[in-house]
């Protein structure tokens, strides 16, 4: 018997062998280009195609290859940048149009534009008494009064002696002061009082004494901070009399306490007699309860300025209650930063033209040679202005006023150095508050010539005229706001008192051509109440107790003979 191998699939034929039933037929094909070319060589009926160019090939080719891939998603914006070129290149560039570029708004100082163009409507408007009305928060959460532990106990054997040199102006000298007090309280150290670092730009050569009351600064830290007024003589014989001899420290900014203890605390008790230069803004912010106490007994209680500076002060401030009598001797104090080389730092535009570009770039030149030329450095004055980064113009601050409801026969006094340009730019404020002051209208110039070279003693008597005012507004801020504002609240029940502007929203308001006078004052009121209702501002971390002397330095009450008091002041 023959034998035949087993097929699952059958025969495809028409005879052989399995009995299975038929294959079913085959699928058709779809027959490739080659194939028909083939086919067609093959029948002699037609005759065959003309033969493609070299171009129609490679067509071909790559419209098969990207149909195939998909590619034509990737090449497309190639083939429309494509096409879009070979357009442009038949129009004629005469017929496009031109694109106009507009300045963003706030972007451009265009406040004596608003000026002329609302100011009889605001002269109209002059009714409302600002003064009145301007705090009403003041004392909603309670009252906030001064509550420093006072030390009684004596003091063990001090450690050695520290001696700082507190740089800068005024107030960053106040800051280097009061952080000396706090380290050489922690360290249990003797505080040399403190040298006064003279300053190219301030170009002040006081001394501590010539500032501040000496003797009341050492009689209230005696219980907790041992301050003599030199080095013994004993200690300087062994450093020849030469300052330079003995050990400085170079303390990173912001260092914590914690390193002073680990690192300084060994070199003084080895050496008993330790320098540290500069001394501005080397303790943290952060500190604990007993380091916070030793900076609010410094700055609130043993900081007071001299005999000469608190005697002319005084004066200055009974003159401003009496000129004030109709609002029951309340004014408004107004810092105004709009010095030479305040304008020329912020890089700002003003209204000034080619002439005050010229005299900012030689300012900048003079007091920061190179910084603002240097190679890659760029100045954008328009974002500048739009950041709220722009220092106000006399012009903008009576705007502001008069839009917060401050009327005309309002008094102001104005604490500032040198204006620039002042005969000019000044104009329009005593247009608006025609009862302005400043320290040297005020004094006359027997009163103030003592201090008249002196810019730290001259900024102590605008420091001391301002927080006795019922108003006081920040238009830059500064160490001299920032130490004032936190001095009012501990005066007046942890409420500031000060009008600190959205200078952000200020930009956009003075650039608006279309506004009238009162949207402008409807948007100065919600700014004036929003100040009102950040007077009473807790410190948090990283903040200033300086600025922020609730809790640390004072405690609340509810008392309404608290109140009573605080209503008297």
């Amino acid at each position: 018997m023959q034998l035949h191998a087993y097929n699952r699939l059958g025969s495809g034929g028409s005879g052989g062998g399995g009995g299975g039933s038929p294959s079913p037929p085959a699928s058709p094909r779809r027959s490739s280009p080659r194939m028909v070319r083939r086919a067609s060589k093959s029948s002699g009926g037609r005759p065959p195609p003309p033969p493609r160019s070299l171009l129609q090939r490679a067509a071909w080719m790559v419209l098969s290859l990207l149909l195939r891939r998909q590619g034509i998603f990737l090449f497309a914006p190639l083939i429309y940048v494509s096409g879009m070129l070979l357009y442009m290149g038949t129009v004629s560039l005469d017929s496009v149009p031109s694109i106009i570029s507009r300045p963003a708004p706030g972007s451009v100082y265009r406040s004596p534009e608003l000026y002329q163009r609302l100011r009889l409507a605001m002269d109209a408007d002059n009714s409302s008494d600002g003064l009145a009305t301007v705090w009403k928060h003041a004392y909603k959460s309670g009252v906030w009064r001064p509550c420093i532990n006072m030390t009684t106990n004596g003091l063990p054997e001090s450690n050695g002696y520290i001696f700082v040199e507190a740089n800068g102006g005024l107030n960053q000298q106040r800051t280097s002061i009061c952080n000396a007090v706090a380290v050489a309280g922690y360290l249990n150290a003797t505080l040399v009082i403190p040298n006064f670092h003279y300053h190219s730009i301030w170009k002040d050569p006081s001394k501590f004494r010539d500032i501040y009351d000496e003797d009341h600064f050492i009689s209230t830290l005696k219980n907790d901070v041992r301050v003599v007024s030199k080095v013994p003589e004993f200690i300087m014989e062994r450093y020849d009399h030469n300052m330079s001899n003995v050990h400085n420290f170079k303390i990173k900014a912001w260092s914590s306490i914690h390193h002073y203890k680990d690192v300084v605390l060994p070199k003084l008790i080895e050496e008993r007699f330790i320098r540290i230069s500069p001394f501005a803004n080397r303790l943290s912010l952060n500190a604990p309860p007993a380091v916070q106490r030793l900076r609010c007994l410094a700055n609130f209680e043993a900081l007071r300025f001299s005999k000469s500076i608190s005697t002319l002060a005084e004066t200055l401030v009974s003159r401003m209650k009496e000129r004030s009598a109709d609002s029951d001797g309340r004014y408004i104090a107004v810092h105004l930063r709009f010095e030479e080389d305040m304008v020329a730092f912020s890089c700002c535009v003003f209204d000034g033209g080619e002439q005050e570009k010229t005299e900012m770039d030689a300012a900048r030149e003079r007091g920061w040679r190179g910084k603002f030329t240097k190679r890659g450095r760029v100045i954008r004055p328009g974002v500048i202005r739009i950041s709220g980064k722009c220092p106000l113009t006399p012009l903008e601050v009576g705007l502001m006023l008069r839009g917060m409801g401050f009327s005309n026969n309002t008094l102001l006094y104005l604490a500032s150095g040198k204006i620039y340009n002042a005969e000019r730019i000044m104009s329009p404020l005593f247009e608006m508050f025609p009862l302005l002051q400043t320290k040297e209208m005020l004094a006359s110039p027997e009163e103030l010539a003592p201090f008249k070279n002196y810019s730290s003693r001259m900024a102590a008597i605008d420091y001391s005229v301002c927080l006795h005012s019922e108003v006081f507004v920040t238009t830059q801020g500064g160490n001299f706001p920032h130490f004032l504002i936190g001095h009012r609240r501990y005066l007046y029940g942890g409420h500031s008192k000060t009008i600190k502007p959205d200078k952000r929203k200020l930009a956009l308001l003075f650039d608006n051509r279309n506004i009238g006078w009162k949207a402008v004052k409807h948007q100065l009121l919600n700014m004036r109440a929003h100040s009102d209702a950040k007077g009473i501002e807790i410190k948090r971390a990283n903040d200033s107790i300086y600025t922020y002397p609730c809790p640390d330095c004072m405690c609340r009450t509810n008392k309404p003979e608290s109140l009573k008091s605080l209503s008297a002041q």
